[in-house]
């Protein structure tokens, strides 16, 4: 069974910050915990990017998500939407 997950990304980022961002969500789809990755306009300020992943695993893509924002220093450029 699949499940979705969003992430809320801030449009107006640095060079650093959007490099960050590709890499995150390139790994996301590297190490296989999803196929693509969806991205829509939320407003002026951020976009949403939405993928589906397998049930199973949304603990460790919740922590893997979690621990790349918070070692490149992310955490106002992007979070996970709910």
């Amino acid at each position: 069974m699949e499940k979705g997950m969003k992430l809320k990304v801030r449009k107006q980022l640095d060079g650093r910050q959007q490099s960050n961002i590709i890499k995150l969500k390139g790994s996301l789809i590297s190490k296989g915990y999803t196929q693509i990755i969806h991205i829509l306009d939320q407003d002026e300020e951020f976009h949403i990017n939405s993928f589906d992943i397998e049930s199973a695993a949304a603990g460790e893509v919740q922590e893997f998500i979690a621990a790349f924002i918070a070692r490149e220093q992310l955490e106002d450029s992007v979070s996970v939407f709910k």
